[in-house]
């Protein structure tokens, strides 16, 4: 059997132990030695979140096209597939269709047997568990920056970030704030307050002197995040 080996590690996995895209290299390579299967090609997705979409894992998609009927998609662990059970099923549908078959180095789920099959059930749980644990924390850990006032990515408009990292507001861009959520509370339009901003000679975060509606949409969602 030709085995095609495929291994991911998302962003927040990059430092985890036994994740490592080596590690999983290593992982497949002795599995498909041990059971005598031949390695001709590997393929992997760096820094791509097991929720992505199929589009969005070329790695995944250019080992499957490899694969021909007979052959095997080596992963080293159930979760390498991905962390959303809509993905996970749609791998195994397009690789059957290929009449090859997914087997992972350490055995869970490589077989039929009523045994084998709950504990790739229950693997593939504790993947999407684990995922939703993940940004469950995440989103908690930002919240927290946020209520003290620490910067959680790009300085938003009407602020700017001191040397620990703090957010300090400007009051000229604060003036600015406030214009834009007086009218938009008036029922004025995206555009139209983009046409007033630039009409009074006011002057973007990046000092363009010209605004548009998505810029004005950037700002108010912006604040609508920080007051959450």
């Amino acid at each position: 059997m030709n085995a095609i080996i495929y291994t991911r590690v998302s962003t927040d996995e990059q430092a985890a132990s036994g994740l490592g895209l080596a590690a999983q290299v290593a992982a497949c390579e002795t599995f498909a030695t041990k059971a005598g299967h031949t390695v001709t090609a590997c393929h992997t997705d760096a820094g791509v979140s097991g929720a992505a979409s199929l589009e969005d894992r070329a790695g995944l998609m250019a080992a499957v096209a490899c694969l021909r009927r007979g052959d095997a998609l080596v992963i080293a662990k159930r979760c390498r597939l991905g962390r959303d059970q809509m993905a996970i099923l749609m791998i195994e549908k397009a690789v059957s269709r290929k009449g090859a078959v997914i087997l992972s180095a350490d055995g869970v789920g490589n077989t039929d047997d009523p045994a084998s099959q709950l504990m790739k059930g229950i693997v593939d749980q504790f993947g999407i568990y684990e995922r939703a644990m993940i940004r469950s924390r995440t989103k908690a850990a930002l919240a927290a920056k946020r209520s003290a006032g620490e910067l959680t990515g790009e300085v938003p408009f009407g602020w700017v970030a001191d040397g620990t990292g703090r957010l300090v507001a400007v009051e000229a861009e604060q003036a600015i704030l406030r214009i834009i959520g007086e009218l938009r509370q008036a029922g004025v339009s995206l555009r139209k307050i983009a046409a007033t901003l630039t009409t009074a000679g006011h002057r973007t975060k990046k000092g363009k002197a010209t605004w548009y509606a998505e810029t004005v949409k950037s700002i108010l969602q912006r604040q609508a995040a920080l007051a959450a």
